[in-house]
């Protein structure tokens, strides 16, 4: 049986995030749905260095706490690969010669709209127009780890970030890592 949409309401939106409620009718009968849809789709970076290292860095998310992630953000109505090499150099003060888009996932896709493309960067070099914006975005640490160790963070619950999870499972695959 599909979804069938009786009536739908805005109950909140700002500039990244528009939330609705729907009445709705699914495969359990009559009911309301909350969905979330981010109001523009997010990259994902997973930049690897000529010594085969990832690029990590720390925050501290206010939802869930201290944080290990792959560079990421929202692409603010930009072309996703344009937002990437933006929000990469931001966060990292990095820049990449070579850029490759992996794919496209769904974050939350239960209650969420929420599209993000996943880059592939290769030759990583220090961004001449660097912001100081680290700041800004609550990075507290960027730090280069073997792309071997990364996967073992991810198996001992040290990146729990499910986004970074699926960018570099995506990297992974692309690069045969994953057998």
């Amino acid at each position: 049986m599909a979804w069938q949409t009786r009536a739908t309401r805005t109950v909140y939106e700002n500039r990244w995030i528009h939330v609705r409620e729907d009445d709705v009718v699914g495969p359990h009968g009559e009911g309301i749905y909350g969905a979330v849809r981010m109001q523009h789709p997010a990259v994902f970076v997973v930049a690897i260095d000529d010594d085969e290292r990832v690029c990590l860095i720390g925050l501290d998310r206010y939802t869930t706490g201290p944080s290990i992630e792959v560079p990421a953000g929202g692409t603010d109505g930009e072309e996703p690969l344009a937002a990437a090499q933006r929000e990469f150099r931001e966060e990292t003060g990095f820049a990449a010669d070579s850029w490759e888009h992996l794919g496209t996932m769904n974050a939350l896709n239960g209650i969420a709209e929420a599209p993000e493309h996943v880059f592939l960067a290769r030759g990583i070099r220090p961004a001449a127009d660097a912001a100081a914006s680290q700041n800004e975005e609550g990075i507290d640490e960027v730090r280069w780890v073997p792309f071997g160790e990364v996967l073992k963070m991810i198996s001992r619950g040290e990146i729990t970030d499910g986004e970074t999870i699926a960018a570099v499972a995506y990297a992974a695959i692309r690069l045969g890592r994953l057998a």
